[in-house]
């Protein structure tokens, strides 16, 4: 504890340094410093207030643009999509390549008939039968006409049969089985009828 005799000995030396004027001169100017700088920090709280709410806009408008919108499709729904379309490509492209292949056959088959229509235009029949009075000749044309083709071997025997289909699928049917004559007959006959 300070002792009463000390402090007071303490302040009486203390008085030629004091100056109540300087003091009170003192004290204004900070008190006017501490005012200004009050001053400055509000006006520096308002302008970063000014500053944050502007960026807060700006950062909502950024977020807002960097959402999908309700009227495009969802990135899972968009793949779905791709793929639903690059199916109907695919199933498109087939149609059209088996369209393409049937296309082909109808035009061979349209030339090979223009050609049997030519070949017809100028067959004679009379002279024909003239110069082919053999039986066996014409019956291997009426056969063929028919839709069988016999295949002979050397000796001139016939080992195979093509059979043209209806349809004009062409199949062979070999002699050389073990077949009977009956079942032979029946299958070039449901051959020729497909």
């Amino acid at each position: 504890m300070i002792d009463v005799q000390d402090a007071t000995k303490l302040i009486r030396d203390m008085l030629p340094i004091i100056d109540p004027d300087e003091d009170y001169l003192t004290i204004v100017a900070a008190e006017e410093q501490i005012s200004a700088s009050e001053a400055r920090r509000k006006k520096e709280f308002e302008e970063a207030l000014t500053n944050l709410k502007a960026l807060s806009k700006v950062l909502e408008a950024a977020r807002i643009s960097s959402t999908r919108p309700g009227s495009v499709p969802s990135e899972q729904a968009h793949a779905t999509t791709l793929n639903e379309l690059d199916g109907t490509k695919i199933s498109l492209a087939k149609a059209i390549s088996d369209a393409e292949t049937a296309l082909g056959s109808k035009e061979a088959e349209l030339s090979a008939l223009k050609e049997d229509a030519r070949k017809l235009e100028v067959y004679d029949p009379a002279a024909e039968h003239e110069k082919e009075l053999d039986g066996s000749t014409l019956r291997l044309a009426i056969y063929k006409a028919i839709g069988f083709e016999p295949i002979l071997d050397k000796n001139g025997n016939i080992k195979k049969m093509l059979v043209t289909a209806r349809s004009g699928d062409v199949h062979s049917v070999d002699f050389n089985t073990e077949k009977s004559d009956l079942e032979c007959t029946e299958l070039l006959w449901k051959l020729v009828n497909s």
